[in-house]
C-alpha cells in the first residue's frame, strides 16, 4: 500500500510539473491586449531609443515556439537584448489581431512566425518577407542568428 501511495505522489508531481512546463512554453499571451502592449512598447522605445522587434505568431505553431526559444538563448539573446525591445503578438489561427498585422503588410500570408521591426517613432525599419521565418525550426539557432545579424547590418541597427 505504501508503494502505491509513493507511486501516486510521483505521478501527481509529474502531471503538475508537465502542466507548469506546458504553461510556460506558451510564448504568446492569448488574452493580451496586443494594441495596448504595442503602444506601451512604442512609448518606451522613445525613451530607450531601441527599435521594437514585433513578432507575430501563435502558441500552436512549432516554428513560432522555436523562434521564441532561440531568441532567449546564447548569442541570439545577447543580440536581441542589445539591439531590440521585443513584442510578441498572438495571431491565433490567423483570426486574431489581424488589424495589427495588416497595418504592416501581409506578413503572415505565407506562414508564421513573421516580424516587423519598428523604429522608436513607429516607422517600419524592416518587415519579413512572407514566409521568411516560417521555418524557424529548420533554421535553428545559427540560422536565426544569421537572420538577425543580416537585418541589423542592412538596417544599421546596433
Amino acid at each position: 500500500m505504501r508503494n502505491f501511495a509513493i507511486l501516486a505522489a510521483v505521478i501527481l508531481a509529474i502531471v503538475i510539473l508537465a502542466s507548469v512546463v506546458k504553461a510556460r512554453s506558451k510564448p504568446y499571451d492569448e488574452s493580451a491586449d496586443a494594441k495596448a502592449i504595442l503602444q506601451t512598447a512604442l512609448a518606451s522605445a522613445k525613451t530607450d531609443r531601441k527599435p521594437i522587434f514585433v513578432i507575430f505568431g501563435a502558441n500552436w505553431c512549432g516554428d513560432c515556439r522555436a523562434l521564441d526559444q532561440a531568441i532567449k538563448e546564447g548569442r541570439n539573446a545577447t543580440l536581441i537584448a542589445k539591439s531590440f525591445s521585443v513584442v510578441k503578438i498572438n495571431v491565433g489561427n490567423f483570426d486574431k489581431n489581424l488589424d495589427i498585422v495588416n497595418a504592416y503588410g501581409s506578413l503572415i500570408k505565407q506562414g508564421i512566425p513573421a516580424a516587423v521591426i519598428l523604429s522608436p517613432d513607429g516607422q517600419i525599419i524592416y518587415a519579413t518577407r512572407p514566409g521568411e521565418l516560417a521555418e524557424a525550426r529548420q533554421m535553428g539557432e545559427a540560422g536565426i542568428y544569421d537572420f538577425l545579424v543580416g537585418v541589423t547590418r542592412r538596417t544599421g541597427i546596433r
